[in-house]
């Protein structure tokens, strides 16, 4: 039994979201991933210095459009499928509009970049689809920033690949050398944040209050006294497939948010759906 199995064995409620998981996950695996270009470090090394982030600079321009195509493929994948609840029209009706329109992969590139001006018709759905789409495109270009860029130089609230704030935090290694990873539930980058700190006021000497939960033994609710708002962080190392995907853990937002904390972080779940 893998460690998501035994998590979801004991958490029985998050099984239809794990189910819509898992279909998603699988559609996209039979979508062809384009190869992302790795793109030439020393190009981008005076923004990243600047806090600009990769996907955001213009002197590398990283083309997201194969990202967009993916999605729109994968919509349409995801509109024949059998789904639960009211799933199956908002994918229909999503598809429907991506069909439709010849520019539909560049609308949703630049739209997971902030661009406002097109409105789909399922925007929950979707974010949720077209994230999952290109984490995978933007894979090997993830593990190449991170191998190349160096945190310490960083060290700022939101993520260095897509600009998006974390969904979650992640306490690696052993003190007195410990760090506390911040990771975003967008493009799955994880990078290096002040150890004591809120990323949402980023006011500083900020006192962060950590509440443990009973049962969620590596999982804890760290959240910042000044703005309320917090960051589910596990604390451990290994698991990270089960413990940093945000949706395996909403039960504890719906626990944060019971005790009048503020859910700031990015995420690509609505928290009313599962409350």
């Amino acid at each position: 039994m893998t460690s998501r199995e035994a998590w979801l064995e004991g958490h029985t409620f998050l099984q239809p979201l794990a189910r819509l998981c898992a279909k998603v996950e699988q559609a996209a695996a039979g979508i062809e991933r384009p190869r992302a270009p790795i793109p030439r470090w020393d190009d981008y090394r005076n923004d990243f210095l600047a806090g600009v982030p990769l996907l955001q600079s213009t002197d590398v321009g990283l083309d997201l459009d194969p990202a967009g195509k993916m999605t729109a493929a994968l919509v349409a994948k995801l509109a024949s499928e059998p789904l639960e609840g009211t799933l199956v029209a908002d994918a229909r009706a999503l598809d429907a509009q991506l069909r439709g329109d010849p520019d539909a992969a560049s609308r949703i590139a630049a739209w997971l970049l902030g661009d406002d001006t097109f409105t789909p018709a399922a925007p929950g759905l979707l974010r949720f689809v077209a994230w999952t789409a290109a984490a995978r495109y933007l894979g090997p270009v993830v593990a190449a920033f991170e191998s190349w860029r160096d945190d310490e130089k960083w060290l700022r609230a939101y993520c260095p690949t897509c600009g998006s704030l974390p969904a979650m935090a992640q306490l690696v290694g052993v003190d007195p050398g410990r760090k506390r990873l911040l990771a975003c539930g967008c493009c799955a980058s994880r990078w290096q944040f002040e150890r004591m700190g809120c990323p949402f006021c980023e006011r500083e000497a900020q006192k962060i209050t950590a509440v443990t939960i009973e049962g969620e033994g590596r999982l804890r609710i760290d959240y910042c006294e000044a703005c309320r708002g917090y960051l589910k962080t596990y604390n451990g190392q290994g698991e990270e497939a089960t413990f940093l995907s945000d949706w395996t853990s909403l039960h504890i937002d719906v626990l944060a948010r019971d005790r009048g904390l503020k859910r700031l972080a990015a995420s690509l779940y609505d928290l009313d759906s599962v409350a």
